[in-house]
């Protein structure tokens, strides 16, 4: 087992299901957030090139850190080793978003 922890986190995030890695992941200090920290992709050879793995290092080239929202989370794994990191389309998954019904917004009490 690795010293450090490595988490498989599943998500929602515009009509698709990301599927990252990650060394570090906790509840942000932002209400209704998880903090995703030191994302992994594997280091593959330069033959052989996943271009859904492509894509997610190009969107999240320079991020230091990721708030994902936890409506959007559908699962968080702590694994032996990490996977290949993927995109994949939400309409042939199985998986729905969790409903969330929006708070009404209260108008101000106070006198003006």
């Amino acid at each position: 087992m690795p010293s450090q922890p490595i988490y498989k986190v599943i998500f929602h995030n515009g009509g698709q299901v990301y599927e990252v890695f990650a060394r570090q992941i906790y509840q942000s200090d932002m209400w209704g957030f998880v903090e995703v920290e030191e994302l992994i992709f594997g280091e593959r050879s330069q033959i052989l090139v996943d271009p859904g793995e492509e894509k997610l290092k190009n969107e999240f080239s320079g991020v230091k850190r990721s708030y994902i929202p936890l409506q959007a989370i559908i699962r968080i794994d702590e694994v032996e080793k990490e996977g290949a990191a993927r995109i994949s389309d939400a309409s042939s998954a199985k998986i729905s978003p969790f409903p969330v019904t929006p708070q009404p917004i209260m108008p101000s009490t106070r006198d003006e």
